[in-house]
């Protein structure tokens, strides 16, 4: 059997990539039945939970120990975890919970095609090889109509009196920092995702399971579909995903894994579709059509034929 590589990333990739994008799709729809008994902080902080257990006893049975402390590479990776927890889980399962309750998990869903765009300006900003080419300044560009298209050109206008307006801007905030989560990753210094990742939400527990338990409490009538949700959330689209991720990025790279990127809101639609009844307008279709095109422009590198 062929080992993957970055330049040919096999079979078994692009397999785990598909799969990848639907579990995360179906996330979206997972967050929606949850919601029937659960408020939003508590939603997040039971998932993050959940994943945290998994993950940071995966860590122990394999053997990778939490960064040390001990020394300042420590410190600073102890400091990258905090911000991965709070920007790659606290905040946007929050947003994405509070956001889920006024509009469709396909839309929700969509709103995840905006998190490669968003990277573009930051890596230019916070990774010093990084450049904002004329390539990348036009896909920018077509995306970010996309993303007026998506919230609404008014939603900013209407902010106070349009809940709808508010929960587009929550996913769409979700996307955002799921963007500057990528940027503290690449600027963390060298360690072991799994016990990178362990760490993160190991934090995102400390700081999101008391203020939910403080603010909102235990939910008082929880229903089995709800339960098998949330069991859902926690152990495959946060800690089963986390493992196929790591897995992705070191036999395949990073390049290959942002083409989940374009999978996912297609998943959330369906699911959507399928077990939700969600009738999608055509607005969002066309905004995701501009997103995804402005994201091809910008990473055309990735497709040109070499001589």
């Amino acid at each position: 059997m062929t080992v993957p590589t970055i330049q040919n990333p096999g079979l078994i990739s692009w397999v785990l990539l598909v799969f990848l994008s639907i579990i995360w799709g179906a996330s979206f729809i997972s967050v929606s039945y949850a919601l029937e008994s659960f408020s939003p902080l508590m939603l997040a902080s039971v998932r993050i939970f959940i994943a945290a257990i998994c993950v940071t006893s995966l860590a122990f049975i394999i053997g990778d120990k939490l960064p040390t402390l001990s020394t300042k590479d420590g410190q600073k990776i102890w400091l990258h975890c905090l911000g991965m927890g709070l920007f790659s889980n606290v905040i946007p399962f929050s947003l994405l919970s509070w956001g889920q309750q006024y509009v469709s998990s396909g839309f929700a869903g969509i709103c995840m095609a905006i998190v490669p765009l968003l990277v573009l300006p930051l890596s230019v900003i916070f990774v010093s090889e990084e450049h904002f080419s004329f390539k990348k300044l036009i896909g920018f560009s077509v995306g970010f109509l996309g993303v007026i298209l998506l919230i609404g050109p008014n939603s900013f206008l209407n902010l106070s009196e349009d809940i709808i307006s508010s929960a587009r801007l929550a996913c769409v905030g979700a996307a955002a920092c799921y963007s500057i989560g990528s940027i503290i990753t690449r600027r963390c210094p060298e360690v072991s995702l799994i016990s990178f990742s362990a760490a993160a939400l190991i934090l995102a527990s400390i700081i999101i399971v008391p203020i939910a338990l403080i603010t909102e409490g235990l939910p008082k009538n929880l229903t089995i579909k709800s339960f098998i949700a949330i069991s859902y959330l926690g152990l495959i689209p946060t800690a089963v995903a986390t493992i196929i991720l790591v897995r992705i990025i070191q036999t395949a790279g990073p390049a290959f894994m942002s083409q989940v990127n374009y999978q996912v809101p297609i998943w959330s639609i369906i699911f959507g579709t399928l077990f939700l009844n969600e009738i999608l307008p055509t607005q969002f279709f066309l905004a995701f059509l501009l997103i995804a095109t402005g994201l091809l422009i910008s990473q055309a590198k990735i497709w040109r034929l070499r001589p």
